[in-house]
């Protein structure tokens, strides 16, 4: 009998594991077609991101009913309790990026009546890149239980904080050097950072990995490279 419920379990574990697979992959597309919509400011792209958000809710809707259906079921402690409260929270994560996916995709047809600003499409591309490819592999960590791949994740967060802060101080000396490019540069910062927010919450997936597999979340504070807080503040 107990070997009958547990396998039961794995194979509820595997139907979860299948469904955060499945929103990871629209999260990462939405990423991508999101800064590629953006650069190329094709409305009909951007609205293609916009309208697939709605599976990305309904994915995480769908994951929060079946991970309650096991628990009720199965009655999981320890460690399987654990994995099911991670995956939660990884379902929570990913629904929150296709919203900030969804927020750059709002903003692309009000950017297409503007004058582009030099070199910022392609900046905001490379950043939203490299958040994809750090949810890509916090995926894979996720599914191979993999905490050394999760903790490299963690680290590369930086270097999305130093893109962003490149992008910031960009759009500073834009508005400065020309009046007329202030409101597309505040359209533009706002993108860029919610790709900010979003690294942010690929790195919780990452902890949130470690702590699936070790137990423990990570000792030390994330690194962090935004330096735009202080500056906004005058500390």
């Amino acid at each position: 009998m107990t070997q009958h419920i547990s396998s039961a379990f794995d194979r509820d574990l595997e139907t979860l594991q299948a469904l955060v697979v499945k929103m990871g992959g629209l999260v990462e597309n939405a990423i991508l077609e999101g800064a590629k919509s953006l650069e190329a400011r094709d409305i009909d792209g951007a609205n293609a991101v916009r309208k697939g958000d709605k599976v990305i809710d309904a994915l995480e809707e769908q994951i929060n009913e079946e991970a309650a259906r096991v628990i009720a079921l199965r009655a999981p402690v320890s460690k399987d309790l654990r994995t099911l409260l991670s995956v939660l929270k990884l379902a929570s994560n990913l629904e929150r990026m296709g919203d900030y996916a969804k927020n750059m995709a709002k903003r692309t047809p009000i950017l297409a009546e503007m004058q582009p600003i030099n070199g910022t499409d392609a900046a905001l591309r490379r950043m939203s890149k490299e958040v994809q490819s750090m949810l890509s592999d916090a995926l894979d960590a996720y599914v191979r239980l993999d905490a050394d791949l999760a903790e490299a994740v963690r680290q590369r967060d930086m270097d999305v904080d130093q893109m962003y802060n490149a992008l910031f101080r960009e759009f500073l000396t834009f508005m400065m050097e020309d009046p007329r490019n202030i409101t597309a540069c505040m359209h533009m910062h706002f993108i860029a950072k919610n790709v900010e927010r979003m690294g942010d919450l690929v790195t919780n997936m990452a902890e949130q990995v470690i702590y699936m597999v070790t137990g423990e979340m990570p000792d030390e504070d994330r690194p962090k490279m935004d330096s735009t807080a202080a500056a906004r503040t005058g500390q």
